[in-house]
């Protein structure tokens, strides 16, 4: 239920309101708007005729039930778009996101150097694995900690916020300490032990969509972290599992138009996993620009013929310089501020 306030509600009849919430076994979740503030009662569903009773109180202007199982997420809790800050840069709202980097840190010199040149390109922040999933148990795995330090350096030397993955609850406050940003891989879309921890920690989160997860499942695994308290939450469509196998999945890009639609939270496209080919990467960024995406997350690698990781699909630094060219004009005709 949202509880919508008066405009001239007072700040003692705000917090009346908050309390009867409270002791009614709901968690409150304010909402400030332009004109009023609108709060969110999240819990039991059963007690939603106590909530419609607050109608008649003083400051209360309207209770409206929220219809969709995401209620934090919906549109129908947020209207405006949400504008997410990443170590200072803003993501949504026609605030435009560009994540580079490589798919894994693998050294100081590899992470410095591609560091330097995707902001050279116009990057505004930085991605790279310190912690790895992969499907093999031999493949490389990330360098952990010592991959968090050398991002975090390499953020101090050329002022680069930068998303990496936490795979395990029990990571979440060490990654925490060091990332701008944790990222959730496809593969832990529901590891909802992850998503609850995740909710409590006081940096943004960027969800990636799993490969057979549905749009409306991908927001409830949103909804996991937004209800533990943790309002920053974007999303990214990397590509689902199809049947079709000449590309690594099937990019998505119907997926902006109605997460837009469904939600309030920003939208990212990541390129790179979805296609797994570098040469399709340009290409699927030019058409997420116009699709309304409110970023990209890509892979660049300056050796992706060496890369310990995700080589195939990895820019090289020159071609990471075009693209971001290449789709300046989508980007200002979408109005869009990179």
């Amino acid at each position: 239920m949202i509880i919508v306030m008066k405009a001239d509600a007072t700040a003692e009849e705000i917090e009346k309101v908050e309390e009867k919430i409270r002791s009614y076994g709901y968690s409150v979740r304010e909402i400030v708007g332009v004109e009023r503030k609108v709060i969110g009662a999240v819990g039991d569903e059963r007690g939603k005729e106590r909530l419609q009773a607050l109608e008649s109180w003083a400051g209360v202007e309207e209770v409206i039930p929220i219809l969709k199982p995401y209620k934090l997420a919906s549109r129908e809790v947020k209207p405006d778009p949400s504008v997410i800050e990443i170590g200072g840069v803003p993501v949504g709202g026609g605030h435009f996101a560009l994540f580079a980097g490589p798919c894994s840190v693998e050294s100081k010199d590899q992470m410095f150097a591609t560091a330097k040149t995707v902001k050279e390109s116009g990057a505004n922040m930085m991605r790279g694995g310190a912690y790895k999933p992969r499907t093999s148990p031999y493949s490389f795995q990330g360098m952990e900690e010592e991959g968090l330090k050398i991002l975090s350096a390499a953020k101090e030397e050329f002022g680069l916020p930068y998303a990496t993955e936490v795979m395990n609850p029990k990571e979440v406050e060490l990654v925490e300490r060091y990332a701008d940003c944790l990222q959730v891989g496809a593969r832990n879309v529901q590891n909802f032990s992850l998503l609850k921890e995740l909710g409590k920690c006081n940096k943004p989160v960027l969800l990636k969509r799993g490969m057979a997860t549905t749009i409306k499942e991908f927001l409830m695994s949103a909804e996991y972290i937004l209800s533990e308290g943790n309002s920053r939450v974007i999303l990214c469509e990397r590509g689902i599992r199809t049947f079709e196998t000449i590309t690594r999945n099937t990019l998505d890009l119907c997926a902006v138009p109605v997460l837009k639609k469904e939600t309030h939270l920003p939208v990212i496209i990541d390129p790179s996993h979805a296609t797994g080919h570098w040469d399709l990467v340009e290409s699927m960024s030019r058409a997420a620009v116009a699709a309304g995406a409110d970023g990209l997350m890509i892979e660049v690698h300056p050796d992706p013929a060496n890369a310990y990781s995700d080589g195939p699909q990895s820019l090289k630094p020159e071609k990471f310089k075009a693209l971001v060219e290449n789709i300046r004009p989508f980007l200002k005709l979408m109005g869009q501020t990179l």
